[in-house]
């Protein structure tokens, strides 16, 4: 008796096997197996080799020098992938080969042509089974938002003012950075908020901090128009030298919904009064990037994929794309994503309502 409740109790765990052993996916190792039920990372990779296999030492867990040799392990039921942007394309299409649910950090691949590639491979095995790693659709602000949207209480959205802003960045960062790298957040959750597709990207940028790298326009204002005419502005100020600070403001025609921000002690001390800021995005967003990973391994348990998929990540790369060239061009970019196959529609139907 003893003996098959063990087995049932094994069953029930979905064994994952994660590649990327950098920082995101030491987090993703300890937020799994040292913090979130129903799930277990039991074996990690690394193209880095032999990198990955020191890593899984360190956590007690299997380790593989060839990435590829673990996600076609049976014994592995789920794959994550926290490596380079670069060789997401690789880990993800190797996934669904194996048939296999996998969650993708953001980007899903730096490329929209990328992207697509993936796509194909999930309409060519009849299934969704990739995840994209956009939490902020988690987040309980972002949701209280969409939920008062979604209400039609406050009548149709007309307009968004947002920001998106860090203390600092590396010195490595340039201008498309800001974009395809930073607002990629806002590009996809605001476009889950309103559930409309862009239309065009526009980015304009007024006088630069003198901080921050040499080059670098900061800040940077995207400004995009959905299909159904609402207009959204967003600030992205990656070198405030402050904190990190997330935005989001929405015009309706019979109300303004602001997202909270979540609430943290106030303390006077010091002759000062005030609260705490948030200095990095694992900070403000702890609880969301708790909450994704706890889906998707209830998702893939159950046999399905929820959440943001391989379409959204296409969607969000194609909009980052026509914003860098609006950037390099200082033109407003048409933004054009193909038709939407079959197997990503029915769950994208966009709100009623006329532009004005």
């Amino acid at each position: 008796m003893e003996k098959s409740m063990e087995k049932k109790k094994k069953e029930d765990i979905l064994r994952i096997g994660l590649v990327g052993t950098g920082t995101i996916g030491r987090a993703h190792i300890e937020r799994v197996n040292m913090k979130l039920q129903g799930g277990r990372v039991t074996a990690c990779a690394d193209p880095a080799g032999e990198f990955g296999v020191e890593v899984a030492r360190q956590f007690g867990i299997r380790g593989y020098a060839n990435p590829a040799d673990m996600i076609n392990d049976p014994d592995i039921d789920a794959v994550m992938c926290a490596a380079a942007d670069e060789r997401h394309e690789e880990y993800v299409l190797a996934s669904i080969k194996a048939g296999k649910f996998v969650f993708c950090e953001k980007p899903l691949a730096p490329k929209a042509d990328a992207c697509k590639r993936i796509v194909d491979a999930e309409v060519a095995a009849g299934r969704k089974l990739a995840r994209v790693g956009f939490m902020r659709r988690y987040d309980s602000g972002y949701l209280q938002l969409k939920a008062a949207i979604d209400s039609g209480k406050y009548g149709l959205p007309l307009l968004l003012h947002c920001a998106h802003r860090n203390p600092s960045v590396p010195d490595t960062w340039d201008n498309s950075m800001a974009v395809e790298n930073s607002l990629v957040h806002e590009i996809d959750v605001l476009r889950w908020l309103l559930g409309e597709d862009y239309a065009s990207a526009e980015v304009r940028c007024g006088k630069s901090s003198r901080r921050g790298p040499s080059g670098l326009r900061d800040p940077q204002v995207l400004i995009l128009v959905t299909k159904l005419g609402v207009r959204i502005d967003v600030e992205s100020y990656v070198n405030n030298h402050n904190d990190y600070d997330i935005k989001c403001e929405v015009v309706c025609e019979d109300a303004v919904l602001n997202m909270p921000k979540p609430s943290r002690i106030s303390v006077n001390a010091g002759a000062f009064a005030g609260q705490g800021m948030y200095t990095d995005c694992y900070q403000r967003f702890g609880d969301a990037y708790d909450d994704e990973i706890r889906a998707w391994i209830s998702a893939s348990k159950e046999g399905f994929a929820d959440g943001p998929d391989a379409w959204d990540g296409y969607a969000c790369q194609v909009a980052a794309a026509a914003a860098s060239r609006a950037r390099e061009t200082q033109t407003v970019v048409e933004i054009a994503y193909g038709e939407t196959p079959a197997l990503y529609r029915g769950e994208r139907a966009e709100r009623k309502g006329a532009t004005s």
